[in-house]
């Protein structure tokens, strides 16, 4: 489709995560963090867009809400959102911030809304999917035109659950009403590409290397999960990600994602683990370079700055880019078959 055209076409975007868990030095929030915490006196996302345009990056998307449920917008589905934190004085908006951030340096920009939330206490019923249908809606029409919309298979386990405290369960083939809810993004954001670890436009490579296989086809046929009888573009095999189906029944292409840390969320610890900028050239090479799209994880620090090394890593790998690929060997090439 078009949509998916555009997508390919942007080769590299990044992934942003940052939430309350961030304060507590944590690499997933339990949902029972205190938005009090939440107070990045300093941030600045113009800081961040222009780290991602000077490392070759044609998009950026934000983390609105990971599976901690902390809304970095202030959603009318949940009290557990941006508004109840001491940043902006209550009145902010990171999203918003974000985006007109990333429109001014010329980037696209898109969304990952978790459907997993530790918060939530309607999570696990039906009454829940509705909550998060609301937040993509509200995401979907209140910052304008998507390049993609984000989700992952991070589904049920132990959480918050507005005080519960307990493990909650559910089948991530059939709670979330996929096919409805992918409908509402066909109808609200029609350019926007859909990933999943269950496919649809993008598929998952199947690791958090950043690496497809040595021949990656941007067709799929899925096979049958487990339990289910028959077959369909939901229905993704993790180990079949990295290479694919040749000749396969979709056109579905791998996005290979991979933090520029250790972790997707920033530590100060981690402050001397940023992959260097020849690291970043061959994760390039194993993924723009075998026909998948780069997405590469970055955190803003407790400041809601990305740190220097990040950004001297980014800046360095984007004139590494720029120097390998200035002249264009193939425009005076001749080719014979």
């Amino acid at each position: 489709s078009e949509r998916q055209l555009r997508w390919h076409e942007m080769d590299m975007y990044v992934l942003v995560h940052f939430t309350p868990t961030t304060f507590e030095n944590k690499e997933w929030g339990y949902g029972d963090a205190d938005p009090k915490i939440f107070n990045p006196s300093e941030f600045d996302a113009g800081q961040i867009l222009k780290a991602v345009k000077a490392g070759g990056f044609k998009g950026l998307i934000l983390v609105a809400k990971h599976h901690d449920g902390f809304a970095l917008w202030p959603t009318a589905t949940s009290p557990y959102n941006i508004s109840k934190s001491p940043w902006r004085n209550g009145k902010g908006d990171m999203v918003k911030e974000f985006e007109q951030a990333a429109r001014k340096e010329g980037l696209a920009f898109g969304v990952y809304c978790s459907p997993w939330d530790r918060n939530n206490p309607r999570y696990g019923t039906p009454a829940y999917v509705q909550d998060y249908r609301n937040q993509l809606r509200e995401l979907y029409t209140g910052y304008g035109k998507l390049f993609i919309s984000w989700h992952d298979g991070a589904n049920g386990g132990d959480g918050y659950y507005g005080g519960a405290k307990e493990t909650r369960k559910i089948d991530r083939t059939t709670y979330y009403g996929w096919d409805s809810t992918w409908k509402m993004t066909r109808a609200m954001q029609p350019t926007a590409s859909i990933f999943s670890d269950v496919g649809w436009d993008v598929r998952w490579v199947g690791n958090e290397r950043g690496e497809a296989d040595t021949t990656s086809w941007a067709t799929y046929t899925p096979e049958p999960l487990p339990g289910r009888k028959g077959v369909g573009p939901g229905d993704v095999r993790d180990e079949l990600n990295p290479m694919g189906t040749r000749n396969g029944e979709y056109w579905m292409p791998a996005e290979c994602d991979v933090p520029l840390r250790k972790g997707w969320f920033f530590h100060p610890e981690e402050n001397n683990q940023v992959k260097p900028p020849q690291q970043l050239f061959d994760i390039y090479l194993k993924s723009v370079g075998r026909g998948a799209c780069l997405d590469i994880g970055i955190a803003p620090d407790t400041r809601g700055q990305l740190h220097p090394n990040d950004v001297l890593a980014l800046a360095n790998f984007g004139q590494l880019l720029k120097n390998t690929f200035s002249n264009n060997l193939a425009k005076k090439a001749d080719f014979q078959a």
